[in-house]
Parts: structure tokens; sequence; C-alpha cells
């Protein structure tokens, strides 16, 4: 491998190396940096999370910018405030000997005149979320139209929030004869799209194989009951003393509902999601990097700008829906050349999508058993052990050892000992004694979905459709947010155009049809009846109607699974109620974070624990 003086980095920069304690490329710098010095060349990049793809560029850019300029030379695009913000700090560490070098972080939620004012200054490279900066442009508080150099970084991401609008509008008003340079973990279609329409003939290069996951981490699942989730995890979290985490959930609202339930349990956590204002996402960032916080429990948009080198495992709560965002998820941690363990703790109805992202990072995942109660017991015991032998004598506790030591002048050295550790081990015997097994059998994979289609589920009908803007995800998260189900509690989703059809097992049923009685969306009603149908794909079951909740209260009438009217009803649906649901947003973090133009919302309650504390209250 080369060092950094082989790349033909200057003096300055290699100072600036030097002071930060980078000894030897990554190889993605390695393969990057000499192109990029050399050439005037569009590139693109793939590499995974955590391999120095912002030394990659940054290095190149400040060699190659003029710093005696004021003119905005250098525009780096990035998909969350906290992914700019790093960026823009590392672009100021690396040019720390370039003498009036200016870079300017442009982000939704902080003064846009501060921003400005710091853009007039004269900022030779401007790092920007696409939201604020498409703001600015518009506004004319920023002039790129001379930009030399442009990165897009994460475009994965970028686009995976909904930012290709943006970017595109953005950088068809930079010069045409620029450079731009694409950096990406994975290479959907939509990137390569980008890359077609604005590079010319890039350069490529790859680190490992596209969408792979990088070597460091180790995978592994842990199968249990949907409804075992959260228990899982806090053994998980327990049978690793040491952890130092990211936990993964889907929505923003079960990022902070898993974070409350952790602190009330006594862990050391807090919430990063969109609702968050942006002080209290720095406090959140502030405390974990500090290791106030051990437990971090984030939305897949809001980890993005999460740069913690010591991460020692990722946990994937939920699943996403999008598998290339496990590769994200799993960058996390091992980072730095450090080692790392992605968990991920899955129900039986989701072992097909784990095979998909087996395929796509070309990693096997390692089934694991969630631990029992005893070794859990054992693993905090030898954890204490190890804590005591190697912690170091406070000699101010010199002037109490008298009156403690008279107080065990009776008691044996291995008396004095037992006592001493039962104090945790007692903790957490009493706590788990009785804890039941959560691993579910491999062997037993089958039995949800037979149970789902069997005797033990209710099949129902919901007058919404594919014209109220529902896609099966869509409405089976509106399900499980209004009826407060578990993702798992809601199967067999099948949407049509004006109607819906889906399974509960029958133990929700009551809960159900109580619910969705007199239940009025934008002055409309929404039925939902017990049907016979038990979820057949294409099958023409009839609804039980004698069985039914939901209440009709305007005469109107559903379809059949064929959409044809049944007798000489009507449809419900007028012109005025048409699509009154596609502008929902249902915990969709690419729609809330992704768009910053919007506005930064403040409504969620923000909690966090400054310090692990006692966990006697623990619930099961």
């Amino acid at each position: 491998m080369s060092t950094f003086q082989d790349l033909g980095l200057n003096e300055d920069l290699l100072k600036g190396i030097t002071d930060l304690g980078f000894e030897k490329p990554s190889e993605v710098q390695e393969k990057a940096i000499p192109i990029l010095l050399s050439e005037e060349t569009d590139l693109v990049a793939l590499a995974q999370t955590g391999t120095g793809k912002t030394a990659a560029f940054g290095f190149p850019m400040l060699q190659k910018i003029d710093v005696n300029s004021r003119t905005t030379q250098g525009l780096i695009l990035s998909p969350t405030r906290e992914l700019c913000l790093q960026i823009a700090n590392e672009m100021k560490a690396y040019g720390k000997y370039c003498k009036g070098l200016n870079v300017v972080a442009i982000y939704g939620g902080s003064s846009i005149t501060d921003q400005a004012r710091e853009v007039k200054r004269g900022a030779q490279i401007i790092v920007a979320t696409p939201g604020r900066m498409k703001d600015m442009i518009s506004r004319r508080l920023v002039d790129i139209t001379k930009i030399q150099y442009s990165v897009l970084d994460e475009a994965d991401e970028m686009l995976n929030m909904g930012f290709k609008e943006d970017i595109t509008e953005i950088l068809s008003g930079t010069p045409e004869d620029k450079n731009t340079w694409l950096f990406s973990a994975t290479m959907p279609k939509e990137v390569a799209r980008i890359a077609k329409k604005f590079m010319l003939d890039p350069k490529e290069i790859t680190v490992g194989h596209k969408n792979e996951s990088t070597s460091n981490v180790s995978h592994e699942y842990y199968m249990v009951n949907a409804r075992d989730r959260y228990q899982a995890l806090k053994r998980l979290a327990d049978a690793n003393p040491d952890i130092f985490s990211v936990i993964f959930c889907r929505t923003k609202r079960d990022t902070q509902k898993v974070a409350e339930q952790l602190i009330e349990d006594g862990y050391s956590a807090g919430a990063l999601h969109g609702d968050l204002s942006q002080n209290q996402r720095d406090i959140v960032m502030k405390q974990f990097r500090t290791r106030q916080i051990q437990m971090l429990v984030a939305t897949d948009v809001a980890a993005r700008g999460i740069d913690v080198d010591d991460v020692t495992h990722v946990i994937n709560y939920q699943l996403s829906d999008e598998v290339e965002t496990y590769t994200h998820r799993s960058g996390r941690t091992g980072r730095a050349g450090k080692t790392g363990v992605s968990m991920v703790i899955v129900s039986r109805s989701e072992m097909r999508r784990l095979k998909s992202i087996e395929r796509i990072i070309n990693k096997k995942f390692e089934l694991k058993e969630i631990p029992n109660g005893m070794e859990i017991c054992e693993v905090q015991l030898k954890s204490l052990a190890n804590k005591i032998h190697t912690t170091e004598i406070n000699r101010e506790i010199d002037p109490y050892l008298e009156e403690i030591n008279t107080l065990f002048e009776e008691t044996s050295k291995e008396e004095l000992i037992k006592k001493f550790f039962s104090v945790e081990f007692t903790r957490f015997f009493n706590y788990y004694q009785k804890a039941k097994n959560l691993n579910v059998s491999a062997g037993d994979s089958n039995r949800e979905g037979r149970s789902q289609s069997s005797g033990s589920a209710t099949r129902y009908f919901i007058n919404v459709g594919e014209k109220d803007g529902y896609d099966w995800m869509k409405l089976k998260d509106f399900l499980k947010e209004v009826l407060d189900l578990g993702r798992d509690d809601v199967f067999k989703v099948d949407v049509k155009e004006t109607f819906s059809f889906f399974n509960t097992e029958k133990e929700h049923q009551e809960k159900v049809l109580a619910f969705f009685t007199d239940y009025k969306d934008n002055g409309r009603f929404v039925n939902v009846e017990v049907t016979e149908d038990r979820g057949g794909r294409g099958g023409r079951g009839g609804r039980d109607r004698n069985r039914g909740g939901g209440r009709r209260r305007d005469g109107g009438d559903r379809r059949r699974r064929d959409d044809k009217p049944r007798g000489d009803r009507r449809s419900r649906r007028s012109d005025d109620n048409s699509g009154n649901r596609s502008d929902r947003r249902r915990n969709n973090d690419g729609n809330s974070e992704g768009r910053e133009r919007r506005g930064d919302r403040d409504k969620s309650v923000f909690k966090t624990s400054h310090s692990r504390p006692t966990r006697s209250r623990r619930k099961d």
C-alpha cells in the first residue's frame, strides 16, 4: 500500500494529515486521489460506508481550488444535516494549513441569514443539503455559476430521500464543464441515471463489490416472535455489558417509542429522528459521541450523519423496506479498521427479506440464539469482576476505610467476595429466573404462515385503496399506527383500486372493529368489515356483513374483488374525496427528514439519559 506522500498531495495537506494521525490511505483513497489530482475528469466511486470517502474527494478538491479567491469553486451535496456538518468539519481539518480557506456548511434548522453571511465572506467550498441549497439559490444568496468541482456524497441515500428534483435543479445551474464526482455505497438505477445525465465519460472505481458490506462486520440474526422483539433487544443489550450501539427502527414513531422504553427500563439511551429540532439532534449526538448515551435509537435517514469510530454493535430492531439500506446500517460499525457486529431481530415472516439482503451484501447471516437468564447473569458477573480488577484505586477513599474494615473484620475474604458480587448477581437473577425462552425454532419457520391463513386469523375489508394513495406498505403502516399494533400483527395486505383487504389474528378482531366504528378521515367515514375471504390473491370471497363492524353512514357501498357493483348500491367515492390520502405522510423519514425546505418540526418529546441508572424497575 502507498503512503499519502506517494499520492501527490502538497505539503499543506500532508501536515494536516499528520496532525490528524492518518498513516496510510484507505483503498478508496488510494484509488481515487491520484485520478482526481492528475486529471480533469468526472468520477463514480462505489465504496462501503466508513471507508474514508470524504478524504478521497476532500483532499483533491482542497488542492485544486484557489484559496486566494473568494469565488465559490467547490460544491458538496449530502443528504442530512449531520453528515453535512461532519463533512464541513473534516474539510476544515484537512485544510488546516491552507491559509484563507473558508468552508461553509448550509443546512436546514439553522439561521439562513447567518449562513448567507458566511458565504458572502467568500466561501471557496460549500457543503450543503439539497433542500436548503435550493432555497438559498432561489433567494440569490449563493452563486454557483462558477463551480469547478461538484460532489454528490451518499448519492443513493439522497435519491432515496426524494432529492432527485432538487439535485437536478441545482446541478443544472452549474457550469457544464465542471467536474462531477459521485460517491455512493450502493448503485441503484436512479444513481446511474443521475451519473448519465450530468457526467461525461466518468472514470469508475469500486472498492469490494457493488452493495457489498465491509469485511470488518460480522452479521447475525435472532429469530423471535414479533411480540417479543423489545424483550429480545433488552436481552441482547444485557448480554453485551460494554455495548455502544446504534439501534435502527423503520419509523420516527417507533424510534421514539423504543428509546423511551429503554430509558424507562434503566438503559442509557436516546432517540434520533426527524421530528427533533436541530438543537435536540445536536445534543443527542454530542451525548452519543461522549458515551453518555450507550444505545442510540435512530431512523435510517437521521443516522446518515453518525460518524463514530467505536460503535460496537448495530442492531436492526426492524428491517427497512429497502433491502439496500442494510448496507448503510451495518456500515455504522466496523469503521476505521475496527471490527463490529450487525445484529438483526427478525420474525419468521421476515426471513425471505433477510435472504434478499444476503444476496445483495454477498455475506451470510449466522443464526444466533437470544441468551437465557443464567447466561446473562454469568456475563454480567464476569464483566463486573473484570471492571473491579482493572479499576485504579482512588486514594480519596482512605479516610473511610477504617470504619468499613471494622464492619467486615469478622468476614472472611471468600465470604466478602461472595457478598459483594451477590449484589449485582441477585438483581439479574431475580429479574431473569422465570424469563421465558424467546427463541423461535428455525424448523417452525412455516408455522406463522400457516396460522395466518388458518382459522386463527381474521380477514377484513376496508374501503380505501390505490385511488386514495395507498400501496400495501402505506396501508400496513397506517393500520399499524392507528390500531397501535406491531408491524407483524397486520399481514396479507391486498390493495385494490378502490378498496383493500388485510388480516390480523383473531385476538385483535374486537379492537379493529371497535376502532373503525364511526371513524372519519377528512370528514369521510372509513369502514372496516370482516370478510369470508382468507387472503387468497385473485379470489372472489364475499364478506359476511352480519359479522362486520364500522357501520356505513353515508349510504355507500363497497365493491367486490372484481370491482363490480354489488346489487343496486353505488360506490361512496366522490370526486371531492378522490385521492384525499395521497399527500398523507406516514412516519416516512424519506418524506419528512429529506425535505428540509418544509422546515423543521419540534413536536416530539425529547428524552435521554445522562448516565446508566439502576435497572431495578425493569419489566419483561
